[in-house]
């Protein structure tokens, strides 16, 4: 059995890219056999169709909605949580495009409201993976309205959200490495690391509050 391996302190190459990781294959074959042979036999299959690294054009998705009376509030505008709805299913494309396994929601931050989104409005949200991580994603995902008529673009939100690549058993596993090529595309791998640790920060200290407080509401 193949198994990708995603480590630091070494350089994964793209065309125009040099990037602190290094992708590795090693092989195994563990004898399995009863009731772990149909487990076994997914992973096989899994990791046979996994690469070392993927640009981040391959894993680019694209989501369309037209707006409707049922998708809006009292003024007639786009419920925010319909909108994060959709952010969160054209990010997730994006991230089972990269990593080809079965993706679930981590987190998502960064969630920017820049305008409101009206009933009758076309809704275009564009999503891709802005660096990959030993078993999880972020993926950035920018929401726009576009006037067919007028032929513009109006941006109404943008967020970046984490996915955590699994297997059929919830089990985290290691995802491709993400070569970025253009420049804006190295920008967001950059700016992704620094959100990166912000984020592990962020989350240590809520352990610690959530282990430090007894069980109930704390108003």
């Amino acid at each position: 059995m193949r198994v990708v391996e995603v480590q630091h302190n070494s350089l994964c190459k793209g065309k125009d890219s040099d990037f602190p990781w290094r992708c590795s294959v090693r092989s195994s074959s563990p004898l399995l056999g009863g009731a772990d042979q149909g487990r076994e036999d997914y992973t096989q299959r899994m990791t046979d169709e996994r690469v070392v690294s993927r640009t981040v054009a391959q894993s680019q998705a694209e989501r369309s909605e037209i707006i409707f009376p049922a998708d809006s509030n009292a003024l007639g505008n786009l419920f925010g949580g319909r909108l994060m709805q959709f952010i969160d299913l054209a990010g997730a494309v994006a991230a089972v495009r990269h990593c080809r396994a079965i993706v679930v929601t981590a987190s998502m931050d960064h969630l920017d409201f820049v305008a409101p989104v009206h009933v009758g409005d076309l809704l275009i949200l564009k999503a891709s993976v802005n660096r990959a991580f030993r078993t999880s994603m972020e993926v950035g995902v920018r929401a726009m309205v576009e006037d067919a008529r007028g032929q513009t673009l109006r941006h109404v939100s943008s967020a970046y959200v984490t996915y955590v690549a699994v297997d059929r058993e919830g089990k985290p596993m290691p995802v491709p490495c993400a070569i970025a090529e253009t420049q804006h595309q190295k920008r967001r791998f950059a700016d992704a690391g620094r959100r990166r640790e912000m984020r592990s920060e962020e989350t240590h200290r809520a352990r610690e509050i959530r282990a430090a407080l007894e069980t109930g509401w704390h108003v």
